[in-house]
């Protein structure tokens, strides 16, 4: 085996073949199996692609041992402090942190796509009124490209970067009106006044009949819960962006599917199944019983919001929302006895030896769906939220990628264990 190389031997024919090895700037090295099936005639098995590396990427890296997140190379925790939402999606976009006057006009670029075309509000009317809020964002976001067509070259730069800002800005207004539609209420426009996160609860929230103060701590508590999702390397929902943007389809598209991998309870969908979790648990009397149940290997019932597949330490995310979770709940005086279940659930798997051991630490969906029930934000909206964060990992993640000259089109390849050939039989002969 050579320094930069290993050899991979096929011990029923004796044949073997030198595969390369990559190194990253963090992370486990990689072998570079392109040419197996060329060389051995073989291809590699790996459901969920759980151990297979399908990208080079400068945009995230996770090590979850350790539990370290960075965006291009920043520490997440720094970024929380001292950072904004757009400021990370800057720097997502383009790789560095901006300077004052990049900022600036990147906030004012942002602002002013904010609104959507009018005829969008016509598509809004062909949903029912009671469908998933998930359900109506799949179907807008990937109407956009009947809308905004002049800018779909995605070999043109200039075209991927408005495509880029067009839908970092109208996420939340694409998402404030399908809980509009599903109330009845009158659609809000944004106004430019505003920042990021206020006028996404000024569109949620105001009427054109009455004033509406917008919270400073909701609405800073939701530009972290934006910060924090705001890219995860390459998870379900961005492998999906990813795959569906290798045919060349438009940003549109591909973010559109992006969003219909999200919305399962695999996915973005955890910090809903932790509200409904502790609406099942009902009272703090009733955690005992429950918290034996989830130590029960034969019993169903699981603690949701806890763990992360990929951090087995603690999760980076979690310990920074945890703070702006209690900062929002004295803040805001709600009254809700599932904060008060929440709670004790956290104070039991930071103490108790059985979480202690699997490391089923508190994760950041755990303490996200609380602050948003905090807000007022219903259960069904809860990854509507996420989506909003995770779009501008998404187009960054599709930008990269489309930019990239050794871009290919996906094409995973399969165990096939069906049937042998076996000849058609006439159905009178059946």
């Amino acid at each position: 085996m050579g320094k930069d190389t290993v050899t991979i031997i096929d011990n029923s024919t004796g044949k073997s073949i030198e595969v390369p090895i990559k190194r990253g700037t963090h992370g486990p090295p990689l072998m570079d199996i392109g040419k197996l099936y060329q060389e051995l005639g073989m291809f590699t098995y790996d459901p969920g692609f759980v151990a297979t590396g399908s990208c080079e990427s400068k945009i995230t890296f996770i090590d979850g041992e350790k539990g370290i997140l960075l965006y291009r190379g920043y520490p997440i925790d720094q970024l929380a402090e001292h950072s904004s939402f757009l400021e990370v999606c800057y720097l997502l976009l383009y790789g560095e942190l901006p300077l004052d006057n990049e900022l600036t006009n990147f906030e004012d670029m942002i602002t002013h796509h904010t609104m959507l075309h009018e005829g969008l509000k016509d598509f809004y009317s062909g949903f029912r009124r009671d469908a998933h809020p998930m359900a109506v964002m799949v179907g807008v976001v990937g109407a956009l490209s009947a809308f905004y067509h002049d800018s779909l070259d995605i070999r043109n730069p200039t075209h991927r970067e408005i495509s880029a800002h067009r839908l970092i800005a109208k996420l939340p207004t694409i998402a404030a009106w399908a809980y509009r539609f599903s109330r009845g209420e009158p659609f809000a426009y944004p106004k430019n006044s505003l920042s990021y996160s206020e006028n996404f609860l000024h569109m949620m929230y105001s009427f054109p009949s009455e004033d509406y103060e917008i919270n400073p701590s909701a609405a800073k508590a939701l530009d972290l819960i934006f910060l924090l999702h705001a890219d995860h390397e390459q998870n379900a929902s961005t492998s999906t962006v990813r795959l569906a943007g290798s045919s060349q389809a438009n940003p549109f598209a591909g973010i559109s599917a992006g969003v219909g991998a999200l919305w399962g309870p695999a996915h973005g969908g955890a910090n809903e199944a932790v509200i409904n979790m502790l609406s099942t648990i009902g009272d703090v009397s009733h955690i005992d019983k429950y918290v034996k149940k989830a130590k029960d290997s034969n019993d169903p019932f699981r603690l949701m919001g806890f763990g992360h597949r990929v951090y087995k330490n603690y999760d980076p995310r979690a310990a920074i929302i945890r703070k702006a979770c209690y900062d929002v709940l004295e803040d805001m005086k709600v009254d809700d006895p599932l904060f008060d279940i929440a709670l004790k659930l956290e104070e039991i798997a930071l103490k108790d030896d059985y979480f202690i051991s699997k490391k089923l630490y508190p994760n950041v969906d755990f303490y996200s769906g609380i602050i948003q029930r905090a807000i007022g934000i219903p259960t069904n909206m809860f990854t509507v939220v996420f989506t909003i964060g995770r779009c501008v990992g998404w187009i960054s993640q599709w930008n990269e990628m489309t930019a990239d000259p050794a871009m290919k089109i996906g094409r995973p390849r399969q165990l096939y264990v069906g049937h042998a050939k076996r000849d058609y039989v006439p159905i009178h002969h059946r």
